[in-house]
């Protein structure tokens, strides 16, 4: 079927001129398949948190978009991803969350990488009790590691290798929070949780981006964080969301997270939350932030892994449990109410004649934003195919 590209053009008028993504963006697997390459493979895109694989030699087993990926963590500390495929055979190294006892070892034949990805040992490749051969080169059969970087404990890869330095191609976001470029600290099994969403990823995103729906969706949030209380977050081609100048819920009354240091007076009631392209939705607070991996099942269903972040580590102690527990739980009941707004929007883009929508030129220009950039990126790999 595919997607016809004189479509797109319209997604990339203005707002008030635009068209949103077609129908086939969310329910065509051919085009699901384009954008598997040229939206997420050819972007930097989220794919796990470092907090997955907390100790050095933890190695956790992932697959993304269909990819075998494998993240471990080194002697060193550092996090890194493999392709989870042995160089001899292709064999899947490892298929469970694991500590490593000091190599990646492939079932198969044996064959043992370090946790940087040297192959180490060969047994029996050059006959029975010959473990080297001429024609193996061992320096030249490492683990074929993935481009990745990890900011604010989100692992992200760059499955082509083509994109710009996470830096620089975050460069606006990084700038705008680099209030909050210091230590975070996971809030650990209470402060993580998983919705399963029965639709496509971008519905997810484009949901997240806007608060044009909070009083009718969000009752409980809009009581105290009210529509005109926001304000849009543009980055054209790089990110889009929203912000409040109200921030303050009502966990308890007499305990409450400590504080970021050093933050402007704004953060004193303001949050912001914002989608870094293509699939990671992020928010922060003056005591906490969070990151909500959008991971694609398939075309018309995704899983969403959240966990919270706290400013100071004591936070994270036992002391804090009860108010941990309750910030994740208001959390939870937020991004639930999203459910069925999303999945009926998955639903209805099996009617035929849908156009891809009309944008509120005031109310939906940060969802404009992010259909722009999906365009774009199809439309500069030259993917489509009239259909």
């Amino acid at each position: 079927m595919g997607f016809d590209v004189n479509v797109l053009n319209g997604v990339l008028q203005p707002v008030s001129k635009a068209t949103g993504l077609p129908n086939e963006f969310y329910i065509d697997q051919q085009t699901f398949d384009a954008e598997r390459e040229h939206v997420f493979f050819g972007n930097w895109a989220a794919m796990g948190f470092a907090a997955d694989v907390p100790e050095q030699a933890n190695a956790k087993p992932v697959t993304f978009l269909g990819m075998p990926l494998l993240m471990v963590r080194g002697q060193d500390g550092q996090v890194r991803v493999f392709q989870n495929t042995c160089r001899h055979r292709g064999m899947i190294l490892v298929e469970e969350p694991k500590k490593m006892r000091g190599v990646i070892r492939c079932p198969y034949h044996s064959w043992c990488y370090d946790l940087k990805g040297a192959l180490k040992t060969t047994p029996h490749v050059g006959g029975p009790g010959q473990n080297m051969h001429h024609e193996i080169d061992r320096d030249a059969l490492g683990l074929i590691e993935i481009r990745s970087h990890v900011w604010q404990d989100v692992v992200f890869v760059n499955i082509s290798g083509d994109a710009p330095p996470f830096e620089e191609a975050a460069s606006e976001l990084l700038e705008r929070w680099s209030e909050f470029e210091k230590p975070s600290y996971f809030g650990g099994a209470d402060s993580t949780f998983e919705l399963k969403v029965k639709c496509n990823w971008k519905l997810a995103v484009e949901n997240y981006c806007e608060s044009y729906h909070l009083p009718w969706v969000h009752p409980g949030l809009n009581s105290y964080s009210r529509l005109e209380d926001h304000y849009h977050i543009m980055e054209q081609g790089r990110f889009a969301g929203q912000g409040t100048v109200v921030y303050d819920p009502k966990l308890s009354d007499n305990q409450a997270f400590a504080n970021y240091d050093g933050l402007a007076e704004k953060w004193d009631k303001s949050a912001e939350y914002i989608a870094l392209f293509p699939n990671v939705l992020l928010g922060v607070h003056r005591d906490h932030r969070f990151a909500i991996i959008l991971v694609p099942d398939d075309i018309g269903n995704t899983t969403e892994r959240i966990a919270l972040y706290y400013a100071d580590e004591s936070m994270t102690g036992d002391e804090y449990a009860d108010l941990r527990a309750k910030n994740a739980a208001l959390w939870k009941e937020v991004f639930e109410e999203d459910i069925f707004v999303v999945e009926g929007m998955q639903a209805g883009r099996h009617g035929r004649y849908f156009d891809g929508g009309k944008f509120s030129p005031v109310m939906d220009e940060p969802t404009w934003v992010f259909h722009h950039w999906v365009a774009s990126q199809m439309l500069k790999a030259g993917e489509g195919v009239a259909g």
